[in-house]
């Protein structure tokens, strides 16, 4: 097996810094949600030994403009999205919490490109239905430049995704 455990370590710090400047501003609470872990051994602090408990939701949760937000964040090395890094579970919290009035997406690590797209939640549950279908296993660039959302550094924010959530809003009111 292939140790693949802190691939999104950077990108997660810098959407973790980012919700922190959303919070400094008055804009957002966005939280971090940790994996439900049973610790089995500890010192002090330091967990030694552990399994996770239970399938975790998605990464990050909280309240903006008086909806809540859901996402899952992702990273890869590859030019084009693989479905296979996103589970079923988070898929399925993804579509539900849409369903009930969240604002729900995924946002990607293109590491390979440089960039980081958002994807709403309508067009990850469409392609993954297509893939459970027989269709294509993952989203090309191509796909991601024209249907999902570029996320830009901009208004003194590494990744500022809410410009991105505020676009898709107004989308979906006019």
């Amino acid at each position: 097996m292939v140790y693949t455990g802190k691939r999104g370590m950077a990108f997660e710090n810098t959407l973790n810094y980012t919700n922190q400047i959303y919070l400094n501003q008055g804009r957002a609470i966005i939280n971090k949600r940790p994996t439900p872990v049973k610790v089995l051994q500890s010192k002090g602090t330091r967990v030694l030994k552990g399994f996770y408990e239970e399938k975790s939701t998605v990464d990050y949760d909280g309240i903006y403009q008086g909806k809540s937000i859901v996402f899952e964040a992702k990273s890869t090395k590859e030019k084009r999205l693989p479905l296979s890094i996103i589970s079923d579970h988070q898929v399925k919290y993804l579509a539900d919490a849409e369903k009930l009035g969240a604002i729900s997406f995924l946002i990607v690590d293109m590491r390979a490109l440089g960039e980081v797209f958002l994807v709403p939640s309508n067009m990850l549950q469409k392609y993954m239905k297509e893939a459970k279908q027989g269709g294509r296993k993952s989203i090309s660039i191509r796909d991601l430049e024209v249907y999902a959302q570029l996320v830009k550094n901009e208004n003194g924010v590494p990744l500022d995704y809410l410009s991105v959530v505020d676009r898709l809003i107004a989308d979906e009111i006019a």
